[in-house]
């Protein structure tokens, strides 16, 4: 994610929504020569939620999923955690 800072516009802000283990490095003058900002949370504000949904509606951007009957739940939660599922799992409680 660092190289997105400096090409966020002024007053750009990035919000990084999830964790991961590497660290993030930001060069002091990027953000202070383009006011940006550096953000996070756990899911985001629900205006930026909904706003990302417009865009996705507005693009006809879809999520590819991978869809298993409930019953399945153990096998979709390790498929997740072992880094095997390629798309979003999910499931289907009336399969």
């Amino acid at each position: 994610m660092s190289p997105l800072v400096p090409g966020l516009a002024p007053r750009g802000r990035l919000l990084v929504v999830g964790a991961a283990a590497d660290p993030i490095s930001v060069q002091t003058s990027d953000l202070i020569f383009g006011t940006r900002t550096v953000a996070g949370s756990l899911t985001g504000s629900a205006i930026e939620n909904e706003d990302g949904l417009a865009f996705s509606v507005q693009h006809d951007i879809r999520s590819l999923n991978e869809v298993l009957p409930l019953a399945s739940a153990e096998q979709a939660h390790a498929r997740m955690m072992s880094g095997e599922a390629r798309f979003r799992v999910v499931l289907d409680a009336l399969a």
